[in-house]
């Protein structure tokens, strides 16, 4: 799994970095066909802006964007929307083949 992290007007500290990483293998570890994992961090005016772009196998791609005041917390929001969306998508092909 690659794990991307970008910052646009934002400078991706190690803390950062870190605190990315280690959401990202608590959160998606569940999932194993991930093939590569996208964050972008922006800023607009004063939100902090967290995108998440999830590639899997079969041609999956989840998309979560999610803004906030604080840049924490809109990574974790971020990622954790991914994640319930990656769920749905899980249950509903495995609901679909019984």
């Amino acid at each position: 799994m690659q794990v991307s992290i970008t910052g646009r007007h934002v400078n991706v500290t190690d803390n950062v970095k870190a605190h990315v990483e280690d959401k990202l293998e608590r959160c998606l570890g569940v999932f194993p066909r991930i093939e590569s994992i996208k964050v972008i961090l922006d800023t607009e005016n004063r939100d902090q802006v967290a995108e998440t772009i999830i590639q899997a196998s079969n041609h999956i791609r989840i998309t979560a964007t999610e803004k906030s005041e604080n840049l924490y917390d809109a990574i974790d929001r971020s990622i954790e929307h991914a994640e319930r969306q990656m769920r749905k998508h899980r249950d509903k092909v495995q609901d679909h083949h019984k």
